[in-house]
This record gives C-alpha cells, sequence and structure tokens, in this order.
C-alpha cells in the first residue's frame, strides 16, 4: 500500500487589507518532502499522524511538500499556481498509490480561484484514477462546497473551537482510508445546507453538547464520520455558510437524514451559539466591576486568525483615556515599534508610534513615552502542544497600560505571547486578547472571567456589516432563514 500525503492551507478573508503571496507561505510554514517536524501542526495533522502508522498498518508513506499562511487576504494567482504544481508534480512522480491524505483548511481563496481546494483535489483526482482514495481534512471554518465533497472519498473536520483535537481527527482520517483502501468500508457523503452563517465556539452551550452529540453518532449503525463545517463568515465566495458532512459506511439515505436532522438542530438554534459580547466601554465597565481579577476580554475583531492585521488601537487608546491602570492588551502587530523597542534596550523610556498602521481600520497609531519591560527573541507561544511563533517581541508600558507587541502578525492563543515579553498577568486586572476563540484554552484557566467585546475593527463578528457581492442569497442573518437543503 503506497499513501502520499502533502498539505497548503491557509483561511482568506476577503476584506483583508494583507496581501498573501507564496512569501507569505514560506515565512510562515514551508516544509519540503522529508522537512516536515516531528510533531503534527494545525493543517498537516494527516501527514504526521500517516508518518507514524506506516510501519505498524504496513504502507509506504510518500511525502510531499507543506504550506502555511497566516489568514489574510486572498492569495496571488501565480503564487496559488506555484504551491498546487509543486504538490501535483510530486504526486505523478510517486504514482501509482492507493490513497493521497490532504491537510487543508478550506476556507483559502486565490485570485481566480473561489474554491482553492476544490480545485486541487480535482487535479489530484484527475492524476490518481477513480479507484484511489483520497481522503482530506479541514478547519470547521471552512467552505464545504460541493465540488470538493464529491471530489474527495472522506473528509474529516476538527470539531472543536478552540481547534485543540486536529491530531485526533487527523488520526481518524488515516484509519477511515486505510480501511477505504483495503474495501473494509465503502464512504458515502451527505451534505446539508443550513443556509446561515454563525460562529460556534465549542467551549460553551451549545456547542459543547452539539460536539459531544457528533461523536456519540459515530462507529455506529454505519455512521463512520459527522462534522459541522462552521463556514467562514468573512470569505465572499458563493458556497460560504454553514453546512453539515455525514460520511456512512455505504448507507446513503440513512447519511442524507442524519445530515437533515443535525441540520435543522443548528437552525433551530442560531444566534445562540456565541456568546454576547459587550461594546468597548461596556467591557471595560465590567472587567473593572470584577472583584478580582484577571478578567480575561476577548476581541474578535482585530484577530489575525481571521485575517485581520491585528494592529487596531481602539481598546488600548480608550483604556489610556479612561486611566484604568493593571492592564494588558495583546497582541499588537508592529514590526518597527519592535525594532525601536529592541534597539533601545531593556529599561528603556523612549518616544514610541505603535499601531495603527496597516488600513484605515487599524485606528489611529498611538504616540506615547514608553518604557520598554520585556524584550524577545524568536518567540512562541503554545496553541495546546503546538508550538506558534510570534517572532522578536517587545513588552511596553505606558501609563497604566501594558503592551505584547510582536514582529509576526498573529492572533493570541497561550499566555507565553505576554510573559515572554516581561508582563505578569497574574497582576492585571483587564487582560485584552485579540481573539474569536483560540484563546481560550490557554487564558481561561487564568482568568476569573472571560467576557467578549466589539472593539470596532477591521473584522466584525456581524455578518451583516461586510459588503458582500458574491454569496448565495437569501441566507440568514443578512435575510430571513430560507429552507434548508441537501446539497448531496
Amino acid at each position: 500500500m503506497r499513501i502520499f500525503a502533502a498539505s497548503l492551507a491557509t483561511e482568506t478573508n476577503s476584506f483583508s487589507p494583507v496581501p498573501t503571496s507564496r512569501a507569505s507561505f514560506e515565512a510562515t510554514f514551508y516544509a519540503r518532502p522529508g522537512e516536515h517536524p516531528d510533531r503534527g501542526t494545525l493543517c498537516t495533522g494527516p501527514l504526521f499522524a500517516a508518518r507514524r502508522r506506516a510501519k505498524q498498518e504496513d504502507f509506504e508513506l510518500i511525502e510531499g511538500s507543506c504550506f502555511w499562511a497566516e489568514p489574510s487576504g486572498p492569495t496571488m494567482q501565480a503564487s496559488y499556481e506555484s504551491m498546487r504544481d509543486e504538490i501535483l508534480d510530486q504526486l505523478r512522480a510517486a504514482m501509482p498509490v492507493d490513497g493521497v491524505l490532504l491537510g487543508l483548511h478550506g476556507a483559502m481563496v486565490a485570485y481566480g480561484y473561489d474554491d482553492c481546494e476544490g480545485d486541487l483535489i480535482a487535479r489530484v483526482r484527475e492524476i490518481v484514477g477513480s479507484e484511489t482514495i483520497i481522503g482530506a481534512e479541514f478547519d470547521p471554518h471552512c467552505h464545504l462546497t460541493e465540488q470538493r465533497v464529491r471530489g474527495a472519498d472522506v473528509v474529516i473536520l476538527f470539531k472543536e473551537y478552540p481547534h485543540v483535537d486536529f491530531m485526533e481527527r487527523a488520526e481518524e482520517l488515516v484509519t477511515l482510508v486505510v480501511k477505504a483502501i483495503r474495501r473494509d468500508i465503502r464512504p458515502v457523503t451527505s451534505l446539508y445546507d443550513c443556509r446561515m452563517i454563525d460562529v460556534f465556539p465549542t467551549t460553551r452551550e451549545p456547542g459543547r453538547a452539539f460536539v459531544d452529540k457528533m461523536k456519540s453518532l459515530e462507529g455506529r449503525d454505519g455512521v463512520l464520520s459527522v462534522s459541522l463545517g462552521h463556514g467562514f463568515w468573512m470569505g465572499d465566495v458563493p458556497e460560504q455558510g454553514t453546512r453539515v458532512l455525514v460520511v456512512t459506511d455505504n448507507a446513503k439515505a440513512k447519511g442524507d437524514a442524519l445530515a437533515k436532522t443535525l441540520g435543522e438542530e443548528v437552525r433551530a438554534k442560531r444566534g445562540t451559539w456565541y456568546p454576547e459580547y459587550l461594546s468597548l466601554d461596556a467591557a471595560i465597565d465590567a472587567a473593572y466591576a470584577e472583584p478580582r481579577g484577571p478578567v480575561v476580554v476577548a476581541d474578535p475583531t482585530d484577530n489575525a486568525g481571521g485575517g485581520a492585521a491585528s494592529d487596531n488601537t481602539n481598546i488600548i487608546r480608550r483604556l489610556l483615556e479612561r486611566g484604568m491602570t493593571d492592564a494588558a492588551v495583546g497582541p499588537l502587530w508592529d514590526p518597527v515599534a519592535v525594532e525601536f523597542c529592541h534597539a533601545a534596550g531593556l529599561g528603556a523610556r523612549l518616544p514610541l508610534r505603535f499601531g495603527g498602521k496597516a488600513a484605515a481600520t487599524s485606528g489611529a497609531p498611538i504616540d506615547a513615552a514608553a518604557t520598554v519591560i520585556g524584550l524577545a527573541r524568536d518567540g512562541h507561544q503554545m496553541f495546546g502542544s503546538a508550538p506558534v511563533p510570534f517572532g522578536d517581541g517587545a513588552g511596553i508600558r505606558v501609563g497604566g497600560v501594558e503592551v505584547a507587541l510582536v514582529s509576526r502578525r498573529v492572533q493570541a492563543f497561550g499566555p507565553e505571547i505576554f510573559s515572554s515579553v516581561g508582563i505578569d498577568l497574574a497582576s492585571k486586572r483587564y487582560v485584552g486578547v485579540k481573539s474569536t476563540n483560540h484563546f481560550h484554552a490557554g487564558y481561561a484557566p487564568l482568568a476569573t472571567k472571560v467576557i467578549y467585546c466589539d472593539g470596532e475593527g477591521p473584522s466584525p463578528l456581524d455578518a451583516r456589516k461586510y459588503s458582500f457581492a458574491r454569496i448565495a442569497r437569501p441566507m440568514w442573518p443578512h435575510d430571513e432563514l430560507p429552507e434548508g437543503r441537501l446539497v448531496l
């Protein structure tokens, strides 16, 4: 048995001012064949899982290239095509193969390609033919298009948000693909379109119970896998939206019925999945009203993990204007300010302009006398067991507010983004993190309370605030909820 594995992944925010090229991928994560580290990463889990299991399950793994770029705007056409073709050329050289494993995000868009993953899978199918089993793992913030789901034999999504289960799902994908190659199972897929868009954290109800329910359905009565595709509300593509995917062992009618039942449950609970989020000032008031800290305040509107620049200054400015103390905010992307802090040195006090650089939606830069309280070179924060680099960093203090500046655009995953640059979160009343929900695993254990706010940044959670031109209508919340539909 011969299996080929590769990865090409990013999450495209159609409204992001940050351009994406091949250089963006190579600067973030690029592993040629044989260069992949000895650990799984967010979208390379299938390759790493297959590497660990090849000997024990008696198959040969042929590794292809792996690419990942931090979420941002659409990828340049030539860049996408060059990465895609690099993987396809490696696949051709590996032929014949019995299976293909692809680690994908699922919300990648390039100029000329609304559905990069669908295009890649279709071209893989042209090379390997109809008998080879193709398996793909997606992030739940994907566009579950008909082309990609039809093109692959087995599709599995992470279930958790934060995505702490990417390796568990990768292991499941490898298991099902190997079984399908051996003809122990015959996977068939059902896909139900909820015709809505929402945000589905699984750290709270009703998301927690829904994930547990999906898991309980798997492994019996012919159900192989159940996934909820949340959709990515900042992708302006025709097949945006929330969809339920069910893979059964040759039980299409059962899969269709289950996908519809789960889809209707999702639709019935629309608008209740994400917690209430407060206005900027209300969030500050709520945090300081708590008898003790730290209160963690998440701002999803400037989340680099959703394609924002992560250099918006609204919250920092308001904390300073109100004279708040014992506050920390981060990460703020500003390579220039980081460089100046490193040049000045630890303990230095310097006039510093920081933030507010990428676009009008970044807010105005802040000019202040800042004290350098911590410095880091090639810093990392933890996302579960995976280290995520944030580049060089600097901690600064302005009045009663401390800010974690980073040279590499990234969201808040773990508290190391602060501790690495001299910021002690235990002493803070207010800890502002630029993240939608991935922060939760790392910060909730430290917090006396977690609240969410609208920092008035470039990526609001309310999908109605975007100037969509290409999504299929009607769709909730833009319109009254239309009837759901079975896509395949």
